[in-house]
């Protein structure tokens, strides 16, 4: 039986410490050729470093980065960057503006004069930018200039690209498309990616797997749909969604709440439990009945609130709701239109299927 091919990118442990402080600390990754790993996570916690000691633009204190198993640097042996065969892409696109679309596609190309116009030409008609290759990038709309850096950074047939932030900058309106073709043409060009982002959303539409990264450490790594249902912690799904918090003292595996009881295996008596859920598991009854307009299962005990605030957010209401046991806040969302008036009172129930049970921490 054959051995498995290594992972095209491989880090190992890597460290980056500044004025003693680690702000990249002990992280490992793999990716597998083709595949397309986002490293997700908030301003600062340490994703662009790791990105650039990835690179070689910036050494890391600690650790080793493998390419296809080969060792590319340590603390000790470093391949130069332009020789590692790793593309890079960033936010500001980084276009030379005095040189024409095409002479900036070819600008890292080897070879024959006809061969790189020919490399050139083909990676501007896949996408939709051939008809501009002998104008200069002033001319081009953002979305355009965007595609022009992917087509340079993918002229050399990298084994791995690097993209830190390269959405950010667009409109809004334009993000989807230009994410849709990025990750096409990528995966036709086989290019291993790791996508540096602050974004849920984006990481959820375009990685195949997300490393979700925290004060300059891992915290969890994953498919998407995993990451989502099964997070490592309170603050893993409050930064894919909002969330609402119920705080329970555990007896005899279970924390009474004012929605019934929850199942807490293995958690000692006496300690307090957060159990966590999203808006749009929350059901919302006119009575006690089960009437209502957001039908879901009924579990446990109804709980009631009065309105506080509801809006129209497009594809959903988001009503915010003030506990009549408690006086904290609960937010609720509702697809469609649904607008209560302040103060009504209503029911709510909790998908308890939708709830994740952990180790309260003030």
């Amino acid at each position: 039986m054959s051995e498995q091919a290594p992972p095209r990118l491989e880090v190992r442990h890597l460290v980056r410490r500044y004025d003693g402080k680690a702000v990249v600390n002990d992280v490992s990754l793999s990716i597998q050729p083709g595949h397309v790993t986002c490293l997700l996570g908030p301003s600062g916690c340490g994703k662009s470093t790791t990105l650039r000691m990835i690179a070689g633009v910036d050494m890391q204190d600690a650790g080793e980065i493998y390419v296809d198993g080969k060792l590319v640097c340590d603390t000790v042996f470093r391949v130069p960057p332009e020789r590692r065969g790793i593309g890079l892409m960033f936010q500001d696109f980084a276009l030379f503006p005095h040189l024409s679309v095409g002479e900036n596609v070819a600008f890292g190309l080897s070879g024959s004069g006809a061969a790189k116009r020919e490399r050139v030409r083909t990676l501007l008609d896949r996408v939709g930018l051939v008809h501009f290759i002998d104008e200069y990038p002033h001319q081009l709309s953002g979305g355009e200039q965007q595609r022009v850096a992917l087509s340079r950074a993918l002229a050399p047939k990298p084994r791995i690209m690097l993209m830190d932030e390269p959405f950010s900058g667009l409109d809004n309106r334009l993000r989807d498309g230009i994410r849709d073709e990025t990750l096409a043409l990528l995966k036709d060009e086989d290019a291993s990616v790791l996508l540096v982002t602050h974004e849920p959303e984006e990481a959820m539409r375009m990685a195949d797997e997300i490393a979700l990264m925290r004060d300059g450490q891992i915290v969890q790594q994953g498919a998407p749909y995993n990451i989502y249902n099964a997070p490592a912690d309170k603050a893993a799904v409050a930064f894919f969604s909002d969330i609402n918090a119920l705080r329970g003292t555990v007896q005899g595996a279970l924390a009474q709440t004012a929605f019934g009881q929850f199942l807490c295996p293995g958690v000692p008596d006496g300690a307090e439990v957060d159990i966590v859920f999203r808006p749009q598991h929350v059901g919302i009854d006119f009575d006690r009945d089960g009437r209502g307009p957001n039908p879901t299962p009924r579990e446990g005990t109804p709980a009631r609130g009065f309105v506080e605030r509801a809006r129209f957010m497009g594809s959903e209401s988001l009503i915010e709701f003030r506990m009549a046991h408690d006086g904290s806040l609960l937010r609720a969302t509702v697809p469609n239109v649904f607008l209560p008036k302040k103060g009504q009172p209503l029911w709510l129930t909790i998908r308890r299927d939708r709830c994740f049970v952990f180790s309260a921490k003030d």
